[in-house]
């Protein structure tokens, strides 16, 4: 018997999901849990495994596509091997059965070619409506056509005549043409190579233009003499090393920050559009932006307020090892109210983060340079370190922002202050 296995709900809020990579094909034998598609949602892929043994007859939902929660994604003969045909399948079988031509018949005008994007559905709706779809503009995506459209054509109400009768292999033939999709416009030429736009890097676009379109972005920057945390966490690296923990600055920077929103509540918002409010969150989870070799994901740490430098740091540790390797669930990487975005030793001097959607605001950390500078009047050597903040402007003002990451370049510049504040 046939079993149609459908897209399962897999989260909290998930109503669809992108079809990244299939990890059987049709014809295989898969076993029960065995792992059958990675699908995306959110930041976070997952395997989705097969909940019955059988032979894969169809797969009906291809990589890249987006596919809705329940939508039927592949199709398992969980029988004796006997399959199920498709519709189309069944149309097909259909044709091959019918009686060859007879030569002696006059043979009947030719068909001309659909040229116009619509379902069997909507074809059968133009039909019975007495409606020429080649003289339909579509308002569907790609120009389709759709019923609205139809129903338009016919001046809002189903016409009163019998449908024209349609010989069955032409209507056939018509649910089995392909829509014909509009030409390409990139110019291309023979050494190009083309890499699927999907998966992590489509869902990485997507965030980005959805932040470009929606918060007005204006960036801070200023410098920060980093001396005194350098030596800080030169001493505290041996204890956490005894420990099995990876000391980078990035804790003490999220300890900062914790500090900051905490000072500057506005900075830890978000702006509910629907209902006209801004929302002042009263968690602190600190998303760290990394490279992976899918692209940049974030991980979180959640309740940072909450825990040691230790504590956060092995967190980290623990975050990065699991992003870098698929394995971070999908609330390890969602759900961030404050994003902080390194590059490490490739910091740069200057950058303009984009705010991860719906925060507010988000901040560049620089590489750490020993750098010539005045104090008290003579030239020295301090390690300077460079941050720029992407703030939304519709949120937070400038003097605002400034505010913010003045103080929190104070507790990095003096760190022993960090110890100070309740964080």
């Amino acid at each position: 018997m046939a079993f149609e296995f459908r897209l399962p709900d897999i989260g909290e809020g998930v109503v669809e999901g992108e079809v990244v990579r299939w990890l059987v094909k049709v014809g295989d034998t898969v076993r029960e849990d065995q792992p059958m598609v990675e699908v995306m949602t959110d930041k976070a892929t997952v395997e989705i495994p097969s909940p019955k043994a059988g032979r894969v007859l169809s797969i009906d939902a291809p990589e890249g596509k987006m596919c809705a929660v329940g939508q039927v994604m592949l199709t398992i003969d969980a029988g004796n091997g006997a399959s199920v045909p498709s519709p189309a399948q069944e149309e097909r079988q259909f044709i091959a059965k019918l009686p060859p031509a007879d030569p002696h018949r006059a043979e009947e005008p030719a068909m001309p070619a659909v040229k116009v994007l619509a379902t069997p559905a909507t074809r059968k709706l133009a039909r019975e409506m007495g409606v020429d779809l080649s003289r339909v503009r579509g308002s569907g995506e790609n120009g389709r056509i759709t019923n609205e459209d139809v129903r338009g054509a016919a001046g809002g109400a189903a016409v009163a005549r019998a449908p024209e009768p349609v010989r069955p292999v032409a209507a056939a033939a018509e649910r089995l043409v392909a829509p014909i999709e509009p030409a390409p416009v990139h110019v291309i030429s023979a050494g190009d190579e083309r890499i699927p736009f999907r998966g992590l890097r489509k869902k990485i676009a997507e965030n980005m233009a959805r932040s470009k379109r929606t918060a007005a972005h204006f960036t801070y920057v200023d410098d920060c003499d980093v001396t005194e945390l350098v030596a800080l966490r030169a001493r505290a690296k041996r204890r956490a090393e005894e420990r099995g923990i990876k000391l980078s600055y990035l804790p003490f920077i999220i300890k900062a920050v914790v500090a900051g929103l905490k000072k500057y509540p506005i900075v830890n918002s978000t702006l509910d559009e629907e209902k006209g409010e801004i929302v002042l969150r009263k968690s602190y989870h600190i998303g760290v932006a990394a490279a992976s070799e899918a692209g940049l994901i974030v991980p979180v740490v959640r309740d940072a307020d909450q825990k040691s430098l230790f504590d956060i740091a092995k967190e980290l540790q623990d975050l990065s090892e699991k992003a870098k390797s698929g394995k971070a669930s999908r609330e390890e990487l969602t759900g961030s109210t404050f994003t902080i975005s390194s590059l490490g030793t490739l910091g740069g001097v200057l950058a303009t983060p984009i705010i991860n959607y719906p925060e507010v605001a988000v901040l560049g950390v620089h590489k750490i340079r020993a750098t010539p500078v005045v104090r008290d009047g003579q030239i020295v050597i301090r390690e300077m370190q460079n941050f720029a903040i992407s703030l939304d402007h519709r949120v937070v003002d400038g003097y605002e922002g400034a505010l913010f990451l003045n103080h929190v370049l104070e507790l990095l510049a003096d760190p022993t202050l960090m110890f100070m504040e309740l964080v």
